[in-house]
């Protein structure tokens, strides 16, 4: 196995309000505030940032492993992913419990009201990457359980596995130790300009002293680009316009996706983030995390109209 992605798998309930949360809160009686939204439309879609990296991976040739636990409704959403092109061997259902969920209510002024049950995830910290009948040559530590997250940290340190540390969301939940523990060592360090400045805090690192710590460092910014910290020097890759934009649910995951994809072919770090950029605007054009379909050639011909050279994947 060339890669192995761990972190989060869910399912996403989006549902539309048609009113204004606002008119509805009373501020001198939120210590007994009691309300249901009748909403207009619901649409659940699969999400999950290991298997929306997955997704962007498998489209361009790879066929990733994904380790992760779920509940006992994964089913139809396995099969969705064996389609199209990953290896959810790894991937365990826990009896009695639902996969992770994320619902959210937008209202007409796209303020949400969102809850998260992260079921199955919880268990996520009981799979272990001593216990796969063979290594990866790299594995990815994405947002997930906590101690999961940690405890694959170590594992990777012990047994002496490359693993690149993406601790996005739950940069919140864990404490100065073990991010600086996930960072040391790492072959590399993901984030957003945003999560970057909170690990910052928390730790009282650098993004140089980060660097030294790992093998290189992507700061993702949105509509502004990437940058790349490697050795000292910094890079800088433009975002790629879209030809329309549907959905940034799931955005940073497509570019990881991509940029894993050249990465594993040894493309130069510039080079990879060309891909991850091409991706995530991709995603961007769609509907959903893993609603943008390509294949490898239409994927290599777009790259060479937006950046004017060739692109070998193959």
């Amino acid at each position: 196995m060339d890669i192995l992605l761990t972190g989060s798998i869910a399912y996403d309930y989006l549902m539309t309000f048609p009113g204004y949360f606002r008119e509805h809160i009373l501020p001198d009686e939120l210590d007994r505030i009691s309300l249901s939204f009748l909403v207009d439309s619901m649409i659940r879609r699969r999400g999950g940032i290991a298997a929306n990296i997955a997704v962007t991976l498998a489209q361009l040739g790879e066929r990733p492993g994904v380790m992760a636990t779920v509940g006992e409704d994964f089913g139809e959403y396995r099969a969705w992913l064996e389609e199209k092109g990953v290896d959810t061997t790894y991937i365990r259902a826990i009896d009695g419990l639902f996969t992770a969920s994320f619902f959210v209510t937008t209202d007409r002024a796209n303020a949400q009201i969102a809850t998260f049950y992260s079921g199955g995830m919880a268990r996520a910290s009981s799979l272990r990457l001593a216990d796969l009948p063979s290594r990866p040559k790299l594995v990815m530590i994405s947002a997930n359980d906590p101690e999961a997250m940690s405890g694959y940290v170590d594992e990777c340190h012990e047994l002496g596995l490359a693993y690149i540390y993406d601790p996005s969301q739950q940069v919140v939940r864990l404490d100065a130790e073990a991010l600086v523990t996930g960072v040391t060592g790492s072959l590399a360090v993901f984030g957003n300009d945003y999560e970057f400045r909170l690990i910052q805090e928390k730790t009282g690192l650098s993004l140089e002293q980060i660097d030294a710590l790992a093998g290189f460092v992507v700061i993702t910014r949105g509509e502004r680009g990437v940058d790349i910290l490697a050795d000292g020097r910094k890079l800088h890759v433009a975002a790629v316009a879209p030809r329309t934009i549907a959905d940034p649910t799931g955005v940073g995951d497509a570019f990881r996706g991509g940029f894993l994809k050249g990465f594993l072919h040894d493309l130069p770090l510039d080079a990879c983030a060309r891909v991850g950029a091409l991706a995530a605007t991709y995603c961007l054009e769609h509907p959903g995390s893993q609603g943008h379909t390509f294949d490898l050639g239409i994927f290599a011909a777009r790259y060479r109209q937006v950046f004017g050279e060739a692109l070998d994947l193959s």
